[in-house]
């Protein structure tokens, strides 16, 4: 895992791995200040709320990270098809290296903290809202009505996001590669 930045985002970058590789409970702010190099107080003076404040931000790093790679995909391709399946390609190709998936610490901390943790349930909502309105937004430009779009988006990312659960159950990309060939499908074409 290569880290880097100052302490603060040193810290986030590695919680957020460690988040995706064990899960909230079975982290440690020890092993992320260990893991991130950092001085022990560095993450109390930063997160003095603790580990549910910096896995918020964990979250939010994460989702942010992904929603750029989202909006790559879609402004590299016109059409909101092929400009979909693209960015699901380029998250399917991600399981050829299954260790070094990203974005998954936020569907794993939203199921594994949702019933216990209200903010980073929420901060965990607002970011896939975010991915899924980037989707919407692709399909709006090319003639779906607004209402039409929002729904589309929050399917499209609900199945991707299923879809990366299946694949690392499987250890297989075949699940997402699946996802991608329904897409034609779920999105018909305006026009």
């Amino acid at each position: 895992m290569k880290v880097k930045g100052d302490t603060r985002e040193r810290i986030i970058q590695t919680a957020a791995y460690l988040f995706q590789l064990q899960g909230y409970h079975a982290t440690g702010l020890n092993q992320i200040i260990k893991e991130s190099r950092s001085p022990r107080g560095s993450v109390y003076y930063h997160f003095p709320n603790g580990k549910e404040e910096l896995a918020i931000e964990a979250v939010k790093y994460t989702g942010r990270s992904i929603e750029e790679q989202i909006k790559e995909s879609m402004a590299q391709i016109l059409d909101p098809v092929e400009a979909i399946q693209h960015f699901i390609g380029v998250t399917a190709s991600q399981f050829n290296d299954p260790e070094n998936v990203e974005g998954i610490p936020v569907g794993l901390l939203a199921s594994e903290t949702a019933l216990i943790s209200e903010p980073l349930r929420c901060t965990c909502v607002k970011v896939f809202k975010s991915w899924a309105n980037v989707f919407a937004k692709k399909l709006i430009q090319h003639g779906f009505e607004h209402e039409e779009a929002e729904q589309l988006g929050i399917t499209i990312n609900s199945m991707i996001e299923g879809g990366i659960m299946f694949s690392l159950a499987h250890k297989d990309k075949q699940p997402l590669l699946l996802i991608s060939k329904q897409i034609p499908v779920i999105v018909q074409k305006k026009g």
